[in-house]
C-alpha cells in the first residue's frame, strides 16, 4: 500500500491536540499510563508553556500521546512500509514498527528526558531554528558562537543548540545576514555535544532490553538511513541524543520507499508539512488535521490504493 509513519518531537504539543483521543478506547491504556506520568490534568495544563516545555513533562507526552493515536489506528490501517520518528518522536517509530511496546517507549522517554536533564544540570541551554541561510554559512556562524547543528533541515535550514549565552549573542549576530532566526522554546540543547552524558546513560537503559528487528522499514536519525539489526537500532537510539538529527535524509529515505502517501502520527503538522515541501506529488496529513480517527482511516485508504 506504501504508507509512511512520520512521529514529531518536541515543540508540536498543544492543549487543543487529537480531541477524539479520550474518546477512543483502544487508545485508554497509554493515556493512563501517561496520566500517572505527567498529571490526569495534562491537557488543560498544557496552556502552561514553561510546563509544558520542560524536558520532563514534553517528551513522555508526545511519546505517550502519539502512540496512544497509533493503538487506535493500528488496527483500521493498511501495515507501514516505512517509519521514522524525529528526535523524541523515535521512540514512538520504534514502537510502532515492533522494536518494543508501546509502555517500554514511554518509560524510556522519562528516562531519557532524566538523562538529558542531568547532563545539563545547573547548564542554561536550548536551541533555535536558522533558515534562509546555506548550510555553509550557518556552520560557520555556528562556530564563531560555539553552537553546534542539531537537526539538519535541508540546505539552508537548520536547529542549532548551545548554551543560552551563545544562542543569545548568536541571535543578535547581523553576520546571520538574510538568514532568519527563531526561539522555538526547547530550553536544553538536544542532539550537541552538551548531551554526551545523557548518551552513556540512555544506552546503559537500553542494554537491559531485548531489541526487535521492525516490522517495518525504519529510518534512523543519527544516519539518515535505514537499521534493522537489533545492536544497530540501539546504537542510533542512544547516540542521536548528543548526535545531529539529518531529517533531510530521514526524508529522502522514506522517500525512496515509493510511498504512496504520508501519515503524521501526532500533534501538529510540522513533519507533513516538511513533507509537503520536499515532496509535493506524494500526498501528506497530519493526524492533528482531523476531527475523528475514523478521518484519518479513510483518508489512508484513499491515497494508499494503487490507481485503477
Amino acid at each position: 500500500m506504501g504508507l509512511a509513519l512520520l512521529f514529531p518531537g518536541q515543540g508540536t504539543q498543544h492543549a487543543q491536540m487529537l480531541p477524539w483521543l479520550e474518546q477512543s478506547p483502544a487508545a485508554r491504556p497509554l493515556l493512563d499510563e501517561l496520566a500517572t506520568l505527567v498529571g490526569p490534568d495534562w491537557r488543560e495544563r498544557l496552556a502552561d508553556a514553561q510546563w509544558a516545555r520542560s524536558n520532563a513533562v514534553a517528551q513522555p507526552l508526545l511519546v505517550g500521546v502519539e502512540l496512544a493515536a497509533w493503538s487506535v489506528l493500528a488496527p483500521l490501517l493498511p501495515p507501514a512500509s516505512v517509519v521514522a520518528g524525529y528526535s523524541v518522536g523515535e521512540l514512538a517509530a520504534f514502537a510502532a514498527a515492533g522494536v518494543f511496546e508501546p509502555r517500554t517507549a514511554l518509560s524510556l522517554a522519562v528516562l531519557r528526558a532524566q538523562a538529558m536533564d542531568r547532563s545539563v544540570q545547573g547548564l542554561a541551554t536550548g536551541l533555535l531554528a536558522v533558515r534562509d541561510l546555506p548550510m555553509a554559512a550557518i556552520e560557520a556562524w555556528c562556530g564563531r558562537h560555539g553552537l553546534a547543528i542539531a537537526i539538519r533541515l535541508g540546505p539552508d535550514r537548520a536547529i542549532v543548540g548551545g548554551l543560552a549565552t551563545a544562542l543569545e549573542a548568536a541571535a543578535d549576530d547581523p553576520a546571520a545576514g538574510s538568514g532568519r532566526v527563531t526561539d522555538i522554546g526547547v530550553r536544553i540543547a538536544s542532539h550537541t555535544p552538551w548531551m554526551q552524558a545523557a548518551v552513556q546513560e540512555f544506552a546503559a537503559q537500553l542494554e537491559s532490553l531485548r531489541l526487535q528487528a521492525p516490522r517495518s522499514t525504519l529510518v534512523c536519525n543519527v544516519t539518515g538511513s535505514a537499521a534493522r539489526a537489533p545492536a544497530d537500532l540501539a546504537r542510533c537510539l542512544s547516540t542521536q541524543i548528543a548526535s545531529p538529527v539529518l531529517w533531510d535524509s530521514c526524508l529522502e529515505s522514506v522517500a525512496e520507499r515509493n510511498v504512496r502517501c504520508v501519515l503524521e502520527i501526532g500533534p501538529g503538522a510540522t513533519l507533513s508539512t516538511m513533507w509537503r515541501a520536499a515532496h509535493p506529488r506524494i500526498p501528506a496529513r497530519s493526524i492533528d488535521e482531523f476531527r475523528s480517527a475514523q478521518a484519518v482511516v479513510d483518508w489512508v485508504w484513499r491515497e494508499a490504493q494503487p490507481a485503477t
